[in-house]
């Protein structure tokens, strides 16, 4: 049975979320993610957090302005829209300036505290990230806190550097989708993979089908269609959810 068959395709329903388990673990961060396993990666609907739903962003010098900005007007136009959404862009040790990939300058005021969201977006770019063993040390923290993780294109291969992807069903822009499996990844050829505690997608663009997959998931689809709406956008392609 192929790993697409073993999972589920979804193009707009909420689901609840289920116990997902880490059985490989990162050579740096093992012990943590040892004990993470207890984690419930997704909860019953009786668990769910209360909203607002708190959003973080993490940004950097080098993120891919796409990347991060898709995902941030998804979730602006979902708060107009009436959902109860929180997002604010962080970054690592300190508030400052990032330079994008492109030469886009971005002020960030809020420095990143791993605990303190629902959902992390870790867009794509440059490798500064997996250059910092503490950011990689910080994105297991949020894993244990409880915090649902999510990759952009190769902020995907942020994720896999900590070890949140080794055995898991994951996604990242093409082009990486042969170091991400070799890393330990379980490649899935979706747009959008929906693993409970870990939300991965494909390349740039991917960032907005990603948010509003969460949108659908998290404040339900009545939202989501006002967003695709005032966007003029649909979401591409389906969601791949692990069962």
């Amino acid at each position: 049975m192929s790993n697409q068959e073993t999972g589920r395709w979804s193009t707009g329903t909420r689901s609840d979320r289920q116990t997902v388990s880490h059985d490989r673990l990162s050579p740096l961060f093992g012990r943590d993610l040892r004990s993470a396993r207890s984690i419930r990666g997704r909860f019953t609907s009786q668990r769910r957090k209360p909203m607002p739903l708190r959003v973080q962003i993490l940004m950097y010098d080098g993120v891919e302005e796409q990347d991060f900005i898709g995902p941030r007007d998804v979730l602006g136009h979902a708060e107009r829209a009436g959902a109860k959404v929180q997002t604010t862009l962080v970054r690592p040790s300190a508030p400052g300036e990032v330079t994008c990939f492109f030469g886009t300058r971005v002020t960030v005021p809020t420095a990143w505290e791993p605990a303190d969201s629902d959902l992390l977006i870790v867009p794509g770019g440059g490798d500064q990230l997996i250059k910092s063993p503490d950011v990689l040390r910080n994105l297991v923290r949020a894993h244990q806190a409880g915090v649902i993780v999510a990759g952009v294109c190769t902020g995907v291969m942020v994720l896999s550097a900590a070890g949140l992807t080794a055995g898991r069903p994951c996604t990242t822009h093409h082009l990486a989708k042969a170091e991400l499996a070799a890393q330990g990844g379980t490649v899935i050829d979706a747009r959008v993979v929906d693993d409970g505690n870990l939300v991965t997608a494909g390349g740039v663009t991917s960032g907005i089908d990603l948010a509003l997959w969460m949108i659908t998931r998290e404040c339900g689809p009545s939202i989501a269609l006002s967003v695709e709406s005032i966007m003029e956008y649909e979401q591409r392609g389906v969601v791949w959810r692990s069962s």
